[in-house]
């Protein structure tokens, strides 16, 4: 709701080399330069999914399996550090690129050749609350804006009746640090997502309460109408209170767009067999990635999908964990990517899947992996990046990104970059310097071009 605060700013203001202090402002009308993308939908996988039994094939995690690992070792549980653990799922090329995937992503095995796989990210953490900051916000702590506020910063809404920045939560629950993976932090709050909950009321306090009549609900917002008129002629210069005035106007045609955003009974039966909709496995999570479509198609920014908890955290039962999860969610995924293709969608729209970290190639306990900073997978398909291409390269078992490696920055520069962004000019001020998504005060964040078409 805090996005639609102020629709007479959605698409931002006069873009500058310094942004401006207005807190109602965004920071363009345009996009810095030519984009290849105009939306995102963020498929986030809480816990770190094990990149050597999905992504990144390693043979001689079968030959030296059971045997102890030889070199350095940076394991987060240092008291159960075990010996080599050779996956148990086989890998096979897939699609004209020959790409190699596990036999856990039948359905992402048949999108290959629209994906560019990462398979050399590397982050500074392997704390799960740190990290999820890191790939969020850019920092480690906690309060700072997540990238997809800093998009609807950037470039502000195509339409007025819904929110810009979408979060589709888990009926589960909250993933772990809850609300902090979708805040505004010390952007203003117009940019902080709106999370859509399951269930008849997706948007808290939008619907008139039951007890009340139509007339009675008209009155109130004539009198709460007056009231603020009223102060806004001795407080002219007001700009959020221009802005309050106006959400009455937008909150209403929310009563209307987002029932109709949401309401699947729109989609033919072909449609929802593809996303998984007549499998119990797969429903849920299928239900979530079709409507975030649906909201791409109606001009929302940025969407984001979570996770209860962290379920890909597999300290123990790796492979068993694997394929439960792999069976809820690998379906819906690629049919989100092939429904956006075959409606004309994908190239103007950035479809990332991935986590905080990877796993590590040894043990813990009997059959589970402990936390991995130095290699993570993931995937991105549309948007303007290469189809059908594998970048980076680990070690020979996995443990560590020797090969184009990328930082969180420079995937966060990236991401901006197809966007039409560049990440250096979109700053907002913050304890006295500009802040930006890539803290660019510190860190040596680049485009990594490689990864683009």
């Amino acid at each position: 709701m805090a996005h639609l605060l102020n629709p007479t700013r959605a698409t931002g203001a006069n873009i500058s080399e310094t942004v401006s202090t207005d807190s109602s402002a965004g920071a363009s009308t345009l996009p810095h330069h030519s984009p290849t993308a105009d939306a995102v939908i963020c498929l986030f996988q809480h816990g770190g999914p094990s990149q050597m039994d999905l992504f990144d094939p390693k043979p001689n995690l079968t030959k030296l399996d059971g045997k102890p690992y030889q070199g350095e070792l940076e394991v987060h549980f240092s008291g159960q550090k075990g010996n080599v653990l050779a996956s148990p799922f086989r890998f096979h090329k897939r699609g004209q690129s020959g790409i190699e995937l596990s036999e856990l992503l039948p359905h992402t095995s048949r999108i290959v050749d629209e994906m560019t796989l990462i398979r050399s990210v590397v982050t500074e953490s392997v704390d799960h609350e740190s990290a999820l900051r890191l790939i969020h916000s850019g920092r480690f702590q906690a309060g700072d804006p997540s990238w997809g506020s800093w998009v609807t910063y950037g470039l502000g809404s195509a339409n007025q009746n819904l929110p810009a920045y979408v979060v589709l939560s888990d009926p589960g629950g909250l993933p772990v640090d809850g609300t902090r993976n979708w805040t505004s932090g010390w952007l203003p709050a117009l940019y902080q997502g709106t999370a859509f909950r399951p269930g008849p009321n997706p948007v808290a306090n939008l619907a008139t309460p039951a007890d009340l009549s139509p007339l009675t609900r008209k009155n109130q917002l004539r009198l709460l109408e007056k009231f603020n008129r009223e102060h806004l002629e001795r407080h002219p210069q007001n700009a959020e209170l221009h802005s309050r005035i106006a959400n009455f106007e937008t909150a209403a045609r929310m009563q209307t767009a987002v029932p109709e955003a949401l309401d699947l009974t729109r989609e033919d039966q072909a449609t929802k067999r593809l996303y998984g909709l007549d499998n119990p496995e797969t429903a849920e999570y299928g239900t979530r990635c079709l409507v975030a479509r649906r909201l791409i198609e109606r001009g929302v920014r940025f969407v984001q999908l979570f996770l209860a908890g962290q379920p890909w955290d597999t300290h123990s039962a790796n492979a068993a964990s694997l394929r439960g999860l792999c069976a809820r969610t690998d379906q819906p995924s690629a049919a989100l990517v092939h429904d956006l293709k075959q409606r004309g969608l994908l190239q103007r729209t950035m479809v990332l899947w991935g986590g905080e970290f990877g796993r590590l190639p040894i043990s813990q306990g009997k059959d589970g992996r402990d936390h991995n900073r130095h290699a993570n997978s993931l995937w991105i398909a549309g948007g303007g990046f290469k189809k059908g291409y594998c970048h980076g390269k680990t070690d020979d078992l996995g443990y560590k990104a020797v090969e184009n490696v990328v930082t969180v920055h420079d995937l966060h520069a990236t991401l901006l970059h197809t966007l039409g962004l560049d990440h250096k000019r979109l700053t907002y001020p913050h304890d006295g310097r500009p802040g930006s998504l890539t803290d660019i005060v510190v860190t040596k964040a680049e485009v990594i071009r490689g990864l683009l078409a």
